[in-house]
């Protein structure tokens, strides 16, 4: 007898099936399929090291890793991700870290593990920063419309100190910067007194006023 050949029948995949997009585990995988929510947690919980753990601690594992895609919170496909990523690259890197100290074991094998280990935690630096970029975290966005800056004013664009706060000066002081004084009125100058004269034997400078004074004659007498 022959064997039968197998036939290459199409696969028919629904991707917008009503029951798979109910998102009833969004949390897990930040997606409105559950099916990616489900394969997202196996492919994480596939990337454990649980070779020598019994069944009860294979057990907390899983649901350890699962926790964890919880705890970070996807949003949606690209972040459930990164999450996944997230945890691999962490217990891969800490399982490079038990290798490295064990006594056993030649001084390459641990220089070569700790390397490992040293890369996996870069690699898990770089999808926290990542992560954090995609949610929006860590930029500051300052928009100035409409600034008015009359005449003898100053404009300051940028983060600014209250009185009593770090950086921000004593408060007793602001008074005595040129910019905070204010001029009363235009003849405030007219009402000064005589400026003192550095030689007591003389008498004192008299100061210019704006009243009415009386012009000298330009004509000389002959």
């Amino acid at each position: 007898m022959s064997a039968k050949k197998p036939t290459n029948a199409p696969t028919t995949v629904v991707a917008d099936d009503p029951e798979d997009r109910k998102g009833r585990h969004k949390a897990v995988g930040g997606s409105q399929s559950d099916n990616w929510n489900h394969t997202l947690a196996n492919q994480a919980a596939q990337a454990l090291w649980v070779k020598n753990s019994s069944a009860e601690e294979r057990d907390k594992q899983l649901s350890a890793t699962v926790a964890a895609l919880i705890g970070i919170a996807p949003k949606d496909e690209l972040e459930g991700m990164m999450a996944a990523q997230l945890i691999a690259a962490h217990n891969a890197a800490m399982e490079c870290y038990r290798r490295g100290m064990i006594g056993e074991q030649s001084f390459e094998g641990r220089r070569e593990n700790l390397a490992q280990a040293n890369k996996l935690s870069r690699t898990y630096a770089a999808l926290v920063e990542a992560l954090n970029r995609h949610r929006g975290k860590g930029q500051q966005k300052v928009t100035v419309e409409h600034v008015h800056v009359h005449a003898g004013g100053q404009a300051v664009v940028g983060m600014v100190a209250a009185p009593g706060q770090p950086g921000g000066g004593d408060a007793s002081k602001l008074k005595e910067r040129p910019h905070a004084k204010q001029i009363a009125g235009q003849s405030t100058h007219a009402h000064e007194s005589a400026l003192p004269c550095p030689d007591a034997g003389r008498d004192a400078m008299p100061v210019a006023r704006d009243g009415e004074r009386a012009m000298p004659d330009a004509r000389r007498e002959g």
